[in-house]
C-alpha cells in the first residue's frame, strides 16, 4: 500500500499561513493587554494606597478633631457657669462706681470670693487646638481683669475720701475692660462652636455695645453647625 503524503510546506495555501499568523498575533496582543492592565492596576493601587505614615497622620488628626470637639463642648459649659458668676459682679461694680456711694468692704470681700471661684476652672487648662486655646485664654483673661476691678474696689474702701473718686474711676474702667475682653473671647468661642458642628453658642455678658464690647451676631442659638 502506497504511503500517502501531504503537500510540501511551500505548497500550503498562503491564506492558511496568514490566518495562523493573525491568530497568533491576536493571542499575543491579548496576553500583553492583560498583563499591562494587571500591572497598571497594581501600580495604581500601590500609588493610591496611603502608606503607614500617612495612615498614622490621618488617624492622629481624626483623634485630635474628636478631642477638640469635646473640649469645645466642655468650654462652652464652663463659660456659661463663669459668666453667671462674673456678670453680677461687673454689674454691681458699675452700679457702685456711678452711684456716688462709699465702697462697701463686706461686698468687696464677697466679690473677691466669687472671682476666686470663677478663676478655678482656668487654673490647669488642657491643651487644645490654637483656636480653642485662644477662646479659653480670652475667658481666663477676662476673669483676671474682673478680679483686678474687684481688688481696686476693695482698695477704694480703705483710701481717704479725697482719693476715693480716682480709685473708683480706675475700678470702673477695669470692669469695662473685663467685659470687653470677655466679649472677644465669647466671639471666638461662638466661632469654634460653629466650626466643630455645635452651632452658634452665644455666651456673652449683658453689656452696652457703645462701651466697646462685641455683641452676638444675631444667629439663632444652635444653628449654623
Amino acid at each position: 500500500m502506497a504511503r500517502r503524503t501531504g503537500r510540501p510546506s511551500y505548497q500550503l495555501d498562503k491564506a492558511d499561513v496568514r490566518h495562523r499568523r493573525t491568530v497568533r498575533f491576536v493571542a499575543v496582543a491579548g496576553v500583553i493587554a492583560l498583563v499591562t492592565a494587571l500591572l497598571g492596576g497594581l501600580i495604581g493601587y500601590q500609588v493610591g494606597r496611603p502608606d503607614a505614615t500617612e495612615a498614622t497622620i490621618a488617624s492622629i488628626k481624626q483623634d485630635e478633631a474628636k478631642r477638640d470637639a469635646q473640649q469645645i463642648v466642655e468650654l462652652i459649659e464652663t463659660a456659661r457657669r463663669v459668666r453667671d458668676q462674673v456678670a453680677p459682679v461687673l454689674a454691681g461694680i458699675k452700679t457702685e462706681t456711678t452711684g456716688g456711694r462709699a465702697p462697701d468692704p463686706a461686698k468687696a470681700r464677697q466679690w473677691q470670693e466669687v472671682m476666686r471661684q470663677a478663676a478655678e476652672p482656668f487654673a490647669d487648662p488642657p491643651s487644645g487646638t490654637t483656636a480653642t486655646n485662644v477662646a479659653r485664654g480670652g475667658l481666663r483673661g477676662a476673669v483676671q481683669q474682673a478680679s483686678l476691678a474687684v481688688d481696686a474696689y476693695a482698695l477704694a474702701a480703705g483710701v481717704p475720701a479725697a482719693q476715693r473718686a480716682a480709685v473708683l474711676d480706675v475700678t470702673a474702667r477695669q470692669a469695662a475692660e473685663a467685659a470687653t475682653i470677655w466679649s472677644v473671647a465669647a466671639t471666638q468661642l461662638d466661632q469654634i462652636s460653629v466650626d466643630s458642628g455645635q452651632g452658634h453658642q452665644h455666651v456673652f455678658l449683658d453689656t452696652d455695645p457703645h462701651e466697646g464690647a462685641l455683641t452676638p451676631d444675631g444667629a439663632a442659638e444652635g444653628t449654623g453647625g
